[in-house]
């Protein structure tokens, strides 16, 4: 008995020690960067601790923290405006896909049970090819001689400048993030008891009253999960406004990439980094205290 115990335990610990070695670790060391100052180096930053100096070296380290980096992000526009834009671009193509999302989703849990796996396979499909190798597909639609225009020239319409744009951003979050909408929104529209529809309609609802009255909000735990699975990732986004974006779009991502790589300033893209990560730790506290309430109130 002890034995399995011990077993369970163990299977127990081992989710714990992935965080632990994957996000943890990795996690400290960007904060140990991000109290660094930047130096002409390599590494680019100092200090570093010294572990042939033992607990001194520690001291030293412990002693040249500093939070002059972070001091530095809200007086620094470009770092205001990336952070700004990177919500910006998030929210809306959220609410983009909710409003494309939803109605796909909705229609999908109303077909008959062959009809659903097919559509529901359909959404997974993109899944199977590489994410990058989507993007560059989306270039050769958005592109001035790309399929888009083609098409355009062809019904006889002016051609559209999409490519390099806010515009372009916005089709391929959409694109990129429909499935992690539509999925959340169709598990839990999926499993709702037709019974209560027909228990409005015969208190003298229409159907766009039993809708918004038991549908919808049955379905708010879904849209929830959806609009915090997409929203999360979009927000620190670095491949899409990268190859489909201008000179000119700014999200955080890839300002990061940019403050890394180009500019060599490993401090203040690692403390641009921990800004991003609380700032979306505060939605996912406030999801998982409201979902809190519901199970406490469902009992």
């Amino acid at each position: 008995m002890s034995g399995r115990r011990d077993r369970s335990g163990l299977a127990a610990l081992a989710p714990f020690l992935w965080l632990g070695v994957f996000f943890l670790f990795p996690f400290l060391l960007v904060a140990k960067l991000s109290l660094s100052d930047t130096a002409l180096a390599i590494p680019p930053y100092t200090p570093r601790i010294d572990w042939s100096q033992g607990w001194t070296g520690v001291e030293a380290f412990l002693r040249g923290l500093d939070f002059e980096t972070y001091a530095r992000l809200p007086t620094d526009r470009l770092y205001v405006v990336a952070y700004l834009s990177s919500l910006k671009f998030a929210a809306v193509a959220t609410l983009i896909l909710l409003l494309l999302g939803y109605p796909l989703a909705y229609a999908m849990s109303r077909c008959t049970p062959a009809v659903r796996q097919a559509l529901l396979m359909a959404v997974i499909l993109p899944f199977w090819t590489s994410f990058l190798i989507r993007v560059y597909a989306l270039i050769g639609i958005l592109k001035p001689e790309g399929l888009l225009n083609v098409a355009l020239n062809a019904l006889g319409l002016p051609s559209v400048a999409l490519l390099n744009t806010d515009t372009a951003v916005y089709i391929g979050l959409v694109y990129a993030y429909l499935p992690f909408m539509v999925l959340p929104l169709y598990a839990v529209l999926e499993r709702q008891q037709h019974d209560l529809l027909e228990a409005a309609a015969d208190l003298g609802c229409t159907p766009l009253q039993a809708f918004w009255r038991v549908t919808f909000p049955i379905s708010l735990p879904g849209v929830a999960a959806g609009s915090l699975l997409c929203f999360i990732p979009m927000v620190g986004e670095f491949v899409i406004p990268d190859l489909l974006g201008g000179s000119g779009t700014l999200m955080l991502g890839k300002t990061i990439w940019t403050e890394f790589f180009a500019n060599r300033d490993w401090p203040a893209a690692s403390a641009v980094a921990i800004v991003l990560l609380f700032t979306l730790v505060i939605p996912i506290v406030f999801y998982q205290r409201q979902q809190a309430k519901l199970m406490e109130a469902g009992r």
